[in-house]
């Protein structure tokens, strides 16, 4: 298969390391940065997302996080003050797609069932500890839920099991900036 465009929202300042070093990686103080008070939040699943995604094996050693690229130009975040959005063109093989409905599901700290029945199951199990995913997973009084909730984020990566739409966006790990085929400011 040939190469492919995709697109991804970045800070202006990563558009300036691409054009003094030639390739850019996310670093763990970009996102604490960009993401000021609720980094830590976010960073717990990321850091689940880097150690078990299925493209761990081509993570760059500087790069911390992946780089979250739209497979459709109208899917990408609008352009605001600061950032641009970059289009680049990409061997596809160096993407690792993320369902968006299953990743929500996991950035809202939620179990993701393997079926209805799976998903039944787990809501009757809440309720009879009185408590939600969220509420469980953020909770030390919950930990045999907590392990249970993080078990089933394996399941982001199987294409069998859909939550409502199969939409996907893509991780890569570096931006290089030969592969940079526009910039919309």
């Amino acid at each position: 298969m040939g190469s492919i465009k995709v697109w991804t929202k970045q800070n202006e300042n990563v558009l300036k390391e691409l054009e003094s070093k030639g390739r850019y990686t996310a670093k763990r103080e970009y996102i604490i940065k960009d993401l000021d008070e609720h980094a830590n939040l976010v960073l717990e699943v990321y850091d689940w997302l880097v150690k078990n995604s299925p493209g761990a094996f081509q993570k760059p050693a500087d790069a911390n996080y992946p780089i979250w690229v739209s497979m459709e130009r109208e899917a990408t975040m609008l352009p605001s003050p600061g950032t641009v959005i970059i289009e680049l063109t990409v061997d596809p093989d160096i993407i690792t797609m993320v369902n968006i409905d299953k990743w929500g599901t996991i950035l809202n700290y939620s179990y993701i069932p393997s079926d209805e029945k799976d998903r039944m199951s787990h809501r009757k199990y809440l309720e009879q500890y009185g408590t939600s995913d969220a509420q469980a997973y953020m909770s030390r009084f919950y930990p045999h839920i907590k392990r249970n909730i993080i078990e089933s984020w394996s399941r982001l990566f199987d294409d069998s099991i859909i939550l409502g739409s199969s939409k996907c966006y893509g991780n890569i790990w570096e931006v290089r900036k030969e592969w940079i085929s526009e910039i919309i400011r």
